[in-house]
Order: structure tokens, then sequence, then C-alpha cells
């Protein structure tokens, strides 16, 4: 079990450990609307140097039960623009190129994601929910993309991966008119995968998740995600290499071995002793 010295790089983020699921759970309440700004990067960036390390980890999901003053739910209100007044331009450049090159690392994580949006999500918060492997909304939930309306446009990874997930025509609704969706809309078009009733509810089917991660390895799920991830766009020829590549990697850290070894407890849906994970 992770002693709480060892979340403490990450406390920005309100993180809260579940060691029976391996679920690491992230309740934002910072600032005046969970705006993201530079110490709240600097926690991601704490938050991927952990869970690039910690095996122990099998799931992550971000989450917040704020509210406004005037009672509206709240998962993160964009990025926090007043850091940037009095910013020269190459200064914002570069912030914003830190931003991209964090969202990519989040999705790259070595285990299983997922965002559980209650509220506002806009700009920045809706292009973090494109960094999880798997994305739940409440009914309350909203998501839009404001940034044209400021002379810019999502650059955190955003105008990147947003057609890829959703397919150019909403990509471009939401990028260009900046039009919001609430959270059956945004099911229905790809950006989020399940809308459930509630946070409480939402936690549970999280939970529910991080049990059956628990009983499988941590090395192939790791080496499975980086290979669908790496696959993408690719053509057929690479996507069998990227394959053949993942599934040597689980024969020779010798989880291969380990799952044949325990099949008849695996199927009685026990954990056998896999082993750290490794993802070289």
């Amino acid at each position: 079990m992770l002693r709480p010295m060892d979340l403490s790089p990450i406390a920005a983020l309100r993180p809260h450990y579940e060691d029976d699921h391996g679920l690491l759970i992230l309740e934002l309440s910072h600032g005046k609307a969970n705006e993201m700004g530079s110490p709240q990067l600097d926690a991601f960036d704490a938050l991927c140097d952990l869970l690039e390390t910690e095996a122990s980890i099998s799931c992550l999901c971000t989450t917040s039960r704020r509210f406004s003053k005037r009672g509206t739910a709240i998962f993160i209100a964009g990025a926090n623009v007043t850091e940037r007044v009095g910013w020269q331009d190459a200064q914002v450049k570069a912030h914003v190129r830190r931003q991209r090159a964090l969202m990519q690392r989040l999705r790259r994580l070595p285990l299983f994601t997922t965002v559980l949006s209650h509220g506002v999500t806009l700009g920045w918060g809706a292009e973090f929910v494109l960094t999880a492997d798997y994305a739940l909304a409440t009914p309350a939930a909203s998501f839009a993309l404001p940034e044209t309306g400021l002379g810019i446009l999502p650059g955190a990874r955003g105008t990147a991966e947003l057609a890829q997930a959703l397919g150019l025509a909403q990509a471009l609704r939401l990028g260009c008119t900046g039009e919001a969706v609430d959270g059956l809309e945004a099911a229905r078009i790809g950006l989020v995968q399940e809308v459930v009733a509630d946070v409480d509810v939402g936690l549970d089917r999280v939970r529910e998740l991080a049990k059956r991660l628990r009983r499988r390895s941590p090395t192939a799920i790791a080496a499975y995600k980086r290979a669908l991830l790496e696959a993408q766009g690719e053509a057929e020829e690479r996507r069998l290499m990227v394959e053949a590549a993942a599934y040597e990697l689980c024969v020779d850290s010798g989880e291969a071995a380990i799952g044949r070894a325990n099949f008849a407890a695996i199927r009685a849906g026990e954990a056998p002793p896999w082993g750290s994970r490794t993802v070289k």
C-alpha cells in the first residue's frame, strides 16, 4: 500500500488511493473553477512520474465534486489564462508546448485511465478527457471548446486528436462554433463512453473496472495499450509488427508463463502472482 508521503508531490490534485482496487482517485478542487495553471501542470508531471513507475496502481480516475457559487457543477473550466497576463508570445507558446507534451504523456501512461466529468468541462478540460482510456459523464456534465472565440485553437493536443476520436464533422462543429454539448450528446458523438447518474455511481462503476484490472497482468495491460496506440493510423504490416512485439514482451517478461501455470485459478476469478510491470 502506498504511504501518504508518496502522494505528496501530487497533493494539489487531491489524490486518494484505494489499495483494495489499486485505484488512484484525483478529486480536483482548486482555484475558482478547477482551472489549470502552472502549479497544476507541475502536479500532473509528478503524477506521470509516479504512474510510470508504481505498478501497484492499476487504474486512475480523475473527477471533481466542485460547484460554483451559483451552484453550477464544475469539472475543469479550462486553462488558467489569468496567469498569462503580461506574458510575451514566446512564453505563451512555450507554455502551451509544455501542456501538449503533458497531455501526450498522460495519454500513454502504462495503466488504465478514466475520467469522470460532473459539470463544466471547457477547453483544456475537454482536451484532458481525450487523454483517458475510458471517459464517463453525468447528465450535469457539459463540454465545449471556446478557443476559436479567443483567437486561438485547442492547442493542448485537442486539434490533433479530436477528429480521430469523434470524426471530422463533430470535431469541426465543436471547435469552430464553440457549441456546448451535455453528457448524453457527448456520449452519442464519442467524446465520452458512458453516462452515469452522479459522481458516486460513476466511482462505483470505475471501481468495478479497477477490480477487473487488479486481476490482470500489469505488463500485459501496458503492452496492449501501447500496441493499440502505436498502431493507430498505421498500415496493416506495421500494425502486425507492433502486435508481435507487444505479445513477445509478455512472453519474455515471464507473464505468459505465469498465466499458463495459473490457468485454473484465473478461470475461477483469482489473481495469480503477476510480476512487476514491464514496459520495455
